[in-house]
């Protein structure tokens, strides 16, 4: 099996990080290692230190921002799309809900992650050679084969399809400013573009990124709330939501994949200098984010209503300004980031598998990442439902790589009671221990088994369905308006 291939290597160890301020990130391509031996003139030195500033990051912070920038991106545009769907109050409860549940699973894979680490440092495993670790390499190391190959697979499709919904996202908004070309042209376009993410090493070095995407999504989400409410109700706007059944899991799930963010967790904590400190950085992150989600899709709702069941791109609604002009273009910059911390782990995954991973020549892996762009670029021209897609997603990918399986890993992993006697992370008292915890994982695992997977996987395939028999595959240009 090509998963067997992929080889599991640790690197550094907790005190090295807290006594040298270093994470892992020796040997990367384009590395960052060492000092050169401490021989440098002031002009290295210099440019090391704008280096550091704004490329190499492994600090508290710049995990923060990665979470963050990641979590939202083109989800904002579509969330108004969601809200005419369940209605504003079910709407805001489930952003609450699934922000919340979002960042106890986050929680729960830092937990793993730490677990495993250190076992592997009990065993003397140190090995300088950095090949970053992942999720499902975690899951080999805590329960096996079987529950890697499990993450792998979940993981590996979420993402894939993760970096689809950015690509046919970019589309979509460019459309908006330049409607020369049709949607499926644009997205040929930017296919090319998003390519170039095969030259960027590793999470370390989307420091200036993530801040820059965060800025970014922030704009973006005050101008569609200023936007909405200055622009004032439509004439005769209703407020039917929840309407269908169909239509309300559907929304739910669009919301679930919203805050599902977390697939690249593992690869964010191992880029830090002390991961033993991501424990709550995901919670914050998703805190600011509900400071962006709940304005902007409640004022667009609000100023539209009904009219959002056929525009799922927010954008589509709102007078051409110059500030809507510039938010498509910073939508445009934070989608091609959040393409490459969607499409990272894919080219780490793909790398190990055919054996270049710790290869020094940044040419050989970037010319190794391009065959994994190819097929997200043809997935984006067959199924550019943008919108429709999210759900989808959501409901039967989402709710497995980043809800339930970190769920049920962590009861297996601490079944035992010898493991949960020599757990690294204990339980808080504020979930009552260890019995608490399970009971808490219990609950994720049957809600989003039955909510999330059950109802929002039939809801969301049959409104899939329904843009393919509408629509067609392979179609020009998706929700656009008729030419005058």
């Amino acid at each position: 099996m090509a998963s067997e291939k992929v080889e599991t290597i640790v690197a550094g160890n907790y005190l090295e990080m807290e006594r040298d301020g270093v994470g892992g990130g020796g040997g990367e391509m384009g590395g960052d290692g060492g000092d050169g031996g401490g021989a440098s003139s002031s002009n290295r030195g210099g440019g090391k230190a704008l280096s550091r500033l704004f490329w190499h990051g492994g600090s508290v912070y710049d995990a923060w921002f990665s979470c963050a920038s990641n979590q939202v991106a083109q989800v904002l545009l579509t969330l108004p799309y969601s809200f005419s769907q369940l209605g504003m109050a079910s709407g805001v409860l489930f952003q609450l809900f699934y922000g919340l549940m979002g960042s106890w699973t986050a929680y729960l894979i830092s937990l793993l992650y730490v677990e495993y680490r250190t076992r592997k440092e009990r065993e003397k495993v140190d090995f300088r050679n950095h090949v970053i670790q992942q999720w499902f390499e975690v899951l080999d190391g805590l329960l096996g084969k079987h529950w890697r190959n499990i993450g792998l697979f979940f993981n590996c499709t979420f993402l894939l399809f993760g970096s689809v919904i950015q690509l046919i996202a970019c589309a979509s908004n460019i459309y908006y400013i330049n409607d020369k070309y049709d949607k499926r042209t644009w997205t040929y376009i930017f296919g090319a573009c998003c390519a170039t993410t095969v030259f960027i090493p590793s999470f370390h070095n989307y420091r200036i990124w993530s801040f820059l995407g965060l800025l970014m999504t922030t704009y973006t989400a005050w101008y569609l709330t200023i936007a909405a409410i200055a622009h004032g109700q439509v004439e005769g706007v209703t407020h039917s939501g929840p309407s269908k059944m169909v239509l309300y899991f559907t929304g739910a799930t669009n919301i679930l994949y919203t805050f599902g963010g977390h697939a690249v967790t593992v690869e964010i904590m191992h880029a830090m200098w002390k991961p033993q400190k991501f424990k709550l950085i995901y919670l914050a992150a998703t805190l600011y984010v509900l400071t962006l989600t709940l304005p902007s899709a409640s004022a667009v709702y609000w100023a539209f209503g009904d009219a959002l069941l056929d525009h799922s791109n927010a954008f589509s609604l709102l007078p051409r300004s110059a500030f809507r002009d510039a938010a498509v273009v910073l939508m445009l910059v934070h989608q091609f980031i959040t393409f490459g911390f969607a499409c990272t782990p894919l080219y780490f995954v793909w790398e190990k598998l055919i054996g270049v991973h710790d290869t020094r020549s940044a040419a050989l892996r970037a010319a190794a990442r391009l065959p994994v762009v190819v097929p997200i670029w043809f997935l984006a021209v067959i199924f550019p439902f943008f919108g429709p897609i999210n759900s989808t997603v959501g409901s039967l990918l989402v709710s497995f790589t980043v809800y339930i399986i970190p769920a049920l890993a962590h009861m297996a992993t601490f079944a035992g009671a010898a493991a949960r006697e020599n757990a690294v992370e204990r339980p808080p008292r504020a979930v009552g221990g260890w019995a608490g915890m399970f009971a808490v994982n219990c609950f994720v695992v049957a809600w989003v088994l039955v909510v999330g997977f059950g109802f929002g996987g039939w809801a969301s395939t049959v409104n899939f369905v329904r843009q393919v028999n509408t629509f067609g595959l392979f179609t020009k240009c998706y929700q656009c308006p008729p030419k005058h």
